[in-house]
């Protein structure tokens, strides 16, 4: 029985995707899909409720990834467009900037005009110690309440000092406001520690004791003060001789809760081109506890104004805790830029957000700088923005500064035209952009909604979007996984469209 052959018949056809650069039932292509549905996945139940969460809280939201997040040298941002607030300043503002200054009005003035007093935050109120009007010292003080937006009371009379002190150095610790050193009416440094403790109640200062138990190894006036957290630092100044280099240290009794007597720490000191140590003596310095870090600024030395900055590094060692062992040399590679980039008579200095100030000071003409001190407490140098200037009718010299959240303020000082009762105002916290265009991403306004009502809503916006984009995931898995009747729901919607048309 003969049997009929097979045809030949016909060749499967390999279908190509990818615009034909790959096999489409192959491990290349199915590698693509893989990739495309994790990177959908991540954006669906990951990012975007992420973002949902922030643009609730935050005034704006970025979209997509900067390439300054992996180099900050790519900030490749093109169009950048930054609040009113902002002001003169360039958009985005660089880190530390200052904006303009803004002089008080008339009904903020102080009671009096005063020069090289000290200032100090002490309980509710801001305290404005001492000075002098321009011949002699005072015991006046003068107090306010600064609120978190910037704004402050009307100065008024506190309770005056047992006896008048001017160039004196005050802080607030462990509850109590001290008033350290300073020069008595006679011009002559004193050794004195004036004490004052808020009223419960009132969160003001009634009176002022003189304390025996903090009395001064020797006479200070124009030394430099500041909080650690076990004690506080009396750093340099001058005795009737001149400038010293001292390093004092009040540290703190656990047991009683109360200060204990000033103990030496190791001097003042500076380095010449052949690595040896030299005394660096300082008054009317500026100074500052970052990390271990203690940063000294500004001031002058027996030769007048100097450039120089000081770093000494607080011993964490058990037998020395707490206490400046040495005085660091700047690494030779960048000594020249971790000093000042010029030195002024009566300038003066401050901290805020770890940041470094010097401002005004006899031929300044208001110029401002700071520096960003690094990890490791190096300088890597000093920055400057003109609209950051004190104005022309601000040039001030012997002011007292003082940072209350994100605003830093000048009271008093020397103007060319004698001691002045008046106060400026800065904002250290330039807005952010509200629009960002840039390479990879945008920033885009968000709602902002603050406080505990924002955080609630944030979590209920972040889940939602998760919600809604995990039931979008299903739909899609259920689509490919019955793709006739998904094509002729299609169809079908397609039809009743065209027939309503």
């Amino acid at each position: 029985m003969a049997e009929q052959a097979l045809g030949p018949g016909g060749t499967l056809a390999r279908r190509r995707a990818f615009f034909g650069l790959l096999d489409a039932n192959g491990w290349g292509w199915a590698g693509v899909k893989a990739a495309v549905w994790f990177v959908l996945i991540i954006m669906l139940m990951a990012y975007l409720p992420d973002r949902a969460l922030y643009a609730t809280v935050q005034s704006t939201i970025d979209l997509g990834v900067s390439l300054k997040v992996f180099n900050p040298a790519l900030d490749l941002t093109p169009i950048s467009f930054c609040p009113a607030s902002n002001r003169t300043v360039p958009c985005p503002a660089p880190a530390g900037t200052v904006l303009p200054w803004e002089p008080s009005p008339a009904e903020l003035l102080l009671p009096a005009a005063r020069t090289d007093a000290a200032i100090v935050g002490a309980g509710l109120q801001t305290l404005l110690v001492g000075g002098t009007d321009g011949t002699t010292a005072q015991g006046s003080v003068f107090a306010t309440v600064i609120h978190p937006d910037g704004n402050f009371d009307p100065w008024s009379q506190g309770a005056a000092l047992p006896a008048p002190r001017a160039g004196a150095a005050a802080v607030f610790f462990s509850g109590s406001a001290y008033v350290i050193g300073g020069v008595n009416p006679g011009g002559q440094p004193t050794d004195t520690v004036f004490a004052g403790t808020p009223d419960a109640s009132t969160g003001t200062i009634t009176a002022w004791t003189e304390s025996t138990d903090l009395k001064l190894p020797a006479p200070r006036a124009g030394a430099a003060v500041v909080v650690a957290g076990d004690g506080i630092f009396l750093i340099g100044g001058m005795d009737a001789n001149g400038p010293v280099d001292t390093v004092w240290k009040a540290t703190l009794d656990a047991k009683s809760g109360k200060l204990k007597a000033w103990a030496p720490n190791a001097s003042l000191a500076s380095f010449d081109a052949a690595g040896a140590v030299q005394p660096a003596p300082r008054v009317h310095a500026a100074a500052a506890l970052i990390g271990q870090n203690l940063f000294v600024w500004g001031g002058e030395d027996a030769a007048g104004p100097t450039t120089q900055i000081l770093r000494g590094e607080v011993s964490t060692a058990r037998e020395t805790l707490g206490q400046v062992t040495r005085w660091a040399r700047p690494p030779a590679a960048s000594a020249a830029q971790q000093n000042l980039p010029a030195a002024h008579a009566g300038a003066f200095g401050w901290v805020a957000n770890s940041n470094l100030y010097y401002a005004g000071g006899e031929g300044a003409n208001g110029e401002v700088v700071w520096a960003i001190p690094d990890a490791a407490g190096n300088i890597p140098g000093w920055r400057h923005l003109a609209a950051s200037d004190l104005p022309p009718d601000l040039q001030l010299r012997e002011a007292s500064p003082i940072v209350s959240g994100s605003h830093a303020f000048l009271v008093g000082g020397l103007t060319k035209d004698g001691p002045t009762a008046g106060t400026a105002r800065a904002d250290l916290a330039p807005k952010l952009p509200f629009f960002q265009l840039g390479l990879f991403y945008i920033v885009v306004p968000a709602m902002g909604i603050q406080g505990e009502v924002g955080q609630q809503l944030s979590y209920l916006a972040a889940a939602g979007v998760a919600t809604g984009n995990f039931v979008l995931l299903l739909l899609i898995g259920y689509a490919f996984n019955h793709k006739e009747r998904t094509r002729a729901f299609l169809h079908g919607l397609r039809n009743r469209r065209r027939r309503s048309a």
